[in-house]
């Protein structure tokens, strides 16, 4: 049938054939309508047909959905054939739940003269796993399609991991991991993926992977399960596709070669200068191994590459579980991984569900309405793919920018562009606290009325890079502040963050009438958890001092603690400034750069110390009050005497006098980590401790030696040194040579 025949049928379909003759029984036994189209789109570049299928689906145990049910949020991308949109369900019983909504226009598609049934076809609807994006609802109007999906935040994998981590042929095993199981479960289905590249595998905010875009995958129909297309992308086809010999799920495993082996080396096996090339390399040449990787990895790629898809790893009877068997993947615990009990080694860096900081400022600064009418975006055939749009850095920078651009920050461009100042969006009050590179302020949100604190940076005495870039990836913490939104006008950042109504955590205890050493304790033991949830991040933050530990509201509840104040704080890097993860930072980082990690560590633990030594004592421990000169607190503190009697120290426990000593102890490699504090006999056994009311000196006068302390261990304070974080291919990142290559 050609094309134009094609285009005509859809104007014969209405939408009230569509519903009456597309019925089909769901599980409960009610009506659900079911519809699928394959829906065409050419590559004028390429020349190829990729296809989609899309169906009527209603989430399962909720009611058939509607536009009217979707709050509309922001654009974040566009096409030639529609928008999509991040939305906020209004309705139902998954109202506030943010998703992805996809709209494509009617007008604008061909669709095929065959409307198939719900278990044959409808891949999406049937797609039900862990790592493989979910198609929640999909319904239609006179004039468009809607599919809603899951909004996923973590950027897709190669763009993160090339421009933000060092990683390890370990961390590798585990994204391959999840990604065999995706497969399998797709196979399992009967379905050909056929288009796995590195921008159809994201990360969701944990940093678990996630495959999408299904617009090339396919159901085998012909009598040997065989599919005949030539479409994909050419450097990860398989050479049964290039030939055009028809290809099964075997092709898919050849894929799963192709990016292994790219992410191992940072270069494809098989790429030539032009499409002819590449694929005549894919059908003859030789591959070079590199011999830095190990003999289990080269094995598992030798098995992968096999030109004979039947002797192909994986196609075999045993299918997947030929892969899991495979050395390369003894490590791996398959049960855990699929019931994502193993942590991933990279947790990108994303803001609160609703944040779009890796969106396109094309798109996120319009204002969302559901109109077709639109011209389609340059850059559409970069942002609009799949049945999912990720929050990645998808759209890069130009390489020719204008000065004033230059000096704003990165985050900033994408929320805001270049036009929207703070002020225009928020209203400035009062200070809150003044320090040395910035002030913060109460602010009101002009739109909303809604109050939050900004912390206003003077760039030119302090970068705010590490600081924006930790808040983002560790902010979504329940201990930890949250980063609102960020402005940038060329000499001040602003970040606007949660206001802390219940003030300072100091302020509050001294004042409080009742103050036990079993509190004491539970607010120890909330604020040790979240710096141990820092350290294992590689994140120490140097300046833990109380004033920096406040509370969300008037409660007085541990829970509402949060740690603010993330101006000193680093994130362990490598030498290229590129971040690592737990298995890159243990077998290859030098010493000396563990060891000046560990030290900062034990550093906020010594400042916990203090912050419990005052809790229990009442007054600080190496100040008598403000008027103490810094010499003078300083001999104290090299000398690490203080008094554990008398006072309050005559009625709290032993238990607590120890790990007092034990995190103050004046060698910072004897100091208690974060772990060994929460598994303190003071912290575990906590409902055995006096209830009874703690003395404490005056508020102003503890106060003032507390501040008196920092401020003589913090005299002239350095900025943190910031290195540039680079973008690299992965083997510059790896900082190795392909050597002397053997042949498969």
């Amino acid at each position: 049938m050609s094309v134009t025949q094609i285009t005509l049928l859809w104007a014969d379909i209405t939408e009230d054939k569509i519903l009456i003759n597309n019925m089909f029984p769901s599980d409960n036994g009610s009506d659900l309508g079911v519809l699928f189209f394959c829906l065409f789109f050419p590559l004028q570049e390429e020349g190829i047909v990729k296809e989609i299928d899309i169906s009527h689906h209603v989430k399962e145990g909720f009611e058939k959905a509607d536009p009217s049910q979707f709050e509309l949020l922001k654009v974040l991308g566009q096409g030639s054939y529609g928008k999509v949109f991040l939305v906020r369900k209004i309705k139902g019983s998954d109202a506030g739940q943010l998703y992805a909504m996809k709209v494509l226009k009617k007008a604008t598609l061909k669709v095929r003269d065959r409307v198939r049934s719900k278990m044959e076809r409808d891949i999406l609807a049937e797609v039900n796993h862990p790592f493989i994006v979910k198609l929640h609802y999909a319904f239609q109007t006179e004039g468009k399609l809607y599919l809603i999906l899951d909004f996923l935040r973590g950027g897709d994998l190669f763009t993160r991991l090339s421009k933000e981590v060092m990683f390890t042929e370990e961390d590798v095993k585990f994204y391959l991991a999840e990604l065999a199981l995706a497969l399998d479960h797709l196979h399992g289905l009967g379905i050909i993926y056929r288009d796995l590249k590195p921008e159809n595998i994201l990360l969701d905010e944990e940093g678990h992977i996630k495959i999408t875009d299904f617009g090339l995958s396919k159901e085998a129909i012909d009598h040997d399960k065989r599919a005949y297309s030539f479409c994909g992308t050419i450097e990860y086809m398989a050479p049964e596709v290039v030939n055009r010999r028809g290809h099964t799920q075997s092709a898919d495993w050849w894929s799963f070669g192709v990016l292994m082996f790219e992410m191992l080396t940072g270069s494809l096996p098989f790429q030539g200068k032009d499409r002819k090339e590449t694929m005549a390399l894919i059908l003859k040449a030789k591959l070079g191994m590199p011999q830095f990787l190990s003999i289990e990895a080269q094995s598992l790629l030798r098995a992968l590459f096999k030109r004979n898809p039947s002797n192909r790893l994986g196609a075999g009877f045993d299918g997947v579980e030929e892969i899991k068997r495979h050395p390369f993947f003894v490590t791996i615990d398959w049960n855990k991984l699929y019931r994502k009990e193993i942590k991933p080694p990279f947790k990108p860096a994303v803001g609160r569900p609703e944040d779009t900081f890796h969106f396109d400022p094309e798109f996120t600064s319009r204002t969302p309405t559901d109109s077709p009418g639109v011209p389609p975006s340059a850059n559409a055939h970069h942002l609009f793919r799949g049945f999912s749009f990720v929050a990645s850095n998808l759209v890069q920078e130009p390489a020719q920018q204008d000065v004033h651009k230059i000096s704003v920050h990165p985050i900033v461009q994408q929320l805001h562009g270049n036009n929207i100042h703070f002020t225009d969006g928020y209203e400035i009050k009062e200070d809150i606290g003044v320090g040395s590179y910035s002030v913060c302020k109460r602010c009101v949100h002009k739109a909303t009325e809604t109050e939050f604190a900004v912390k206003i940076i003077d760039k030119s005495k302090r970068d705010p890079s590490e600081e924006i870039e930790i808040l983002l990836r560790y902010g979504q913490h329940p201990n930890i502040i949250t980063l609102k939104d960020v402005y940038d006008d060329g000499k001040f950042v602003y970040l606007v963050m949660e206001l802390m109504r219940g003030g300072e955590l100091l302020d509050r205890i001294l004042r409080q009438k009742c103050f036990s050493e079993r509190e004491a304790s539970a607010v120890l033991c909330t604020i040790t958890r979240t710096v141990d949830y820092l350290h294992s991040q590689g994140v120490v933050h140097r300046d833990l001092k109380p004033s920096n530990i406040l509370y969300m509201d008037e409660s007085g509840n541990p829970d509402s603690i949060r740690i603010c104040d993330f101006g000193f704080a680093k994130q362990l890097r490598a030498e290229n400034g590129l971040l690592m993860t737990p298995c890159y930072t243990a077998n290859f980082v030098a010493p000396e750069v563990l060891k000046r990690q560990g030290y900062d560590a034990a550093c906020d633990i010594w400042s916990l110390g203090i912050l419990l030594y005052t809790m229990l004592a009442g007054f600080t421990p190496f100040a008598n009050g403000p008027d103490d000169t810094p010499e003078e607190i300083l001999a104290r503190i090299g000398s690490g005497k203080y008094a554990l009697t008398g006072g309050n120290w005559d009625s709290v426990s032993d238990t607590a006098k120890d790990i007092v000593s034990k995190m103050l102890h004046v060698d910072p490699h004897q100091r208690l980590t974060a772990v060994q504090v929460l598994r303190h006999p003071w912290i575990v056994n906590r409902e055995y401790l006096s209830q009874n009311q703690l003395s404490r000196q005056d508020v102003h006068l503890v106060k003032g030696a507390m501040a008196a302390t920092y401020f003589a261990l913090n005299r002239a304070p350095q900025a943190p040194r910031l290195e540039p974080v680079l973008s690299s291919n992965l083997a510059q990142r790896r900082g190795m040579k392909r050597l002397t290559s053997t042949r498969l």
